[in-house]
């Protein structure tokens, strides 16, 4: 699990370090020390000096935290472009997002400790109830996958299996949904990805593909984005009348 670690690294090795283990794309990076954080972005502009865990997850995202209290002080839920290197004799880290524009700057003024650690993919949480469970309650409300969703049917038979949820959008569109208590994976992909061929060759429709779940996997994902299908986080079902109630937290699977 531990990929790497550094004790008070000077700029240079941090700078390589942290090149090394986020250029993969597969570690989860912890860099302590003192450091000066700016932010630019959609709240108000600061820059502020301090002792911070500055956390780098395998997706993109980033988070900075204090000596106290659960929310970091910053954080990218999702970045586009990350940027490590020397500045005037200080390792520096700028991570960007596009839309919305925002930017944070980090410079480590005196790192402490530097760590790379591997968390498996496997791991993560998992929506209460079974998959017939999740499935009626969204069919009951569709909303939470996509305002203006109508659902047609569930189960709908195909020559590949049957649909968890078959939808029209708003704007009139067959929609197909893949329903997955935990996280979405590349068979899932897949198999959705068979459902919207089979519908469209059936109807000659535009046909969107859907994957809902509480989270998707970074290889999913950029499955997904290839096939011209969509990915939606669903953390919380609704509560169904005279049903069993819909649970709104996790279980760690």
């Amino acid at each position: 699990m531990l990929l790497g670690l550094l004790h008070d690294p000077d700029a240079a090795e941090l700078v390589a370090f942290l090149h090394e283990h986020l250029r993969a794309g597969e570690a989860l990076v912890q860099v302590v020390g003192t450091c000066e954080v700016a932010y630019v972005g959609r709240a108000a502009s600061f820059a502020d000096a301090g002792d911070y865990v500055v956390m780098l997850k395998a997706d993109g995202s980033v988070q900075v935290h204090g000596y106290k209290g659960v929310k970091p002080v910053n954080w990218q839920p999702r970045t586009d472009d990350v940027w490590v290197g020397l500045d005037d004799g200080q390792a520096v880290l700028v991570a960007e997002r596009r839309s919305p524009e925002e930017m944070v700057r980090v410079v480590f003024l005196e790192p402490a400790l530097a760590q790379a650690l591997h968390l498996r993919e496997g791991s993560g949480f998992v929506l209460r109830g079974s998959e017939a469970e999740m499935q009626r309650a969204l069919a009951y409300d569709p909303s939470v996958i996509e305002e203006g969703l109508t659902v047609l049917d569930r189960e709908l038979p195909t020559d590949v299996g049957g649909i968890d949820l078959f939808a029209r959008d708003a704007y009139g569109r067959l929609v197909v949904v893949e329903l997955k208590r935990a996280k979405g994976t590349q068979e899932a992909v897949h198999q959705l990805a068979r459902y919207v061929e089979s519908v469209r060759r059936f109807t000659g429709e535009e046909v969107r593909g859907i994957l809902a779940a509480p989270a998707v996997t970074k290889p999913a994902l950029a499955q997904l984005a290839a096939a011209g299908l969509e990915f939606v986080e669903v953390t919380a079902l609704p509560d169904v009348p005279d049903g069993p109630a819909q649970g709104t937290l996790f279980d760690v699977g």
